[in-house]
């Protein structure tokens, strides 16, 4: 590097070799990874909680329940059980409605009774709205089925 002074010639001023001393460097950085790994509080997180959920008992005698419920079936295809209304009427199939029967059926045989579902539908409802509630039965596994006609 040349500088120029007051004289006729620049005069050359020789920095020596800088050198930046690495290993005190290392070693505090060490010394913080030791110091923030050593004050670090270890968190269980809650899926690492166990804990067991309630199974299923089974029954050693009959328990007196409804072992018996009524689908309503409306004039537009809308199925109803206890004035809820499952699934849409333009569905294809009724999955929800199948969900609930097969739940039934699985509470019916955990307390030893028959599921047993009595199908109502309205004057003016049409046959395939009724065939597709008793599909749902079928795929839910509910073999009593029977029907209620209004006098």
């Amino acid at each position: 590097m040349r500088l120029r002074g007051s004289g006729k010639k620049g005069k050359r001023l020789r920095i020596g070799n800088l050198e930046l001393p690495i290993a005190p460097m290392i070693d505090i950085v060490f010394l913080l990874l030791f110091y923030f790994m050593v004050s670090a509080t270890i968190q269980k997180q809650e899926a690492d909680i166990s804990f067991s959920l309630p199974g299923r008992i089974q029954q050693d005698e009959p328990i007196d329940m409804p072992d018996e419920q009524v689908v309503q079936i409306l004039a537009n295809g809308q199925a109803l059980v206890n004035d809820y209304p499952y699934d849409s009427p333009e569905a294809p199939r009724y999955r929800q409605l199948e969900t609930m029967l097969n739940r039934f059926r699985e509470a019916s045989e955990s307390n030893q009774v028959e599921a047993r579902i009595t199908l109502a539908p309205d004057d003016k409802t049409a046959h395939e709205m009724v065939v597709k509630v008793m599909d749902a039965c079928s795929h839910a596994g509910i073999e009593s089925v029977t029907f209620a006609f209004a006098n």
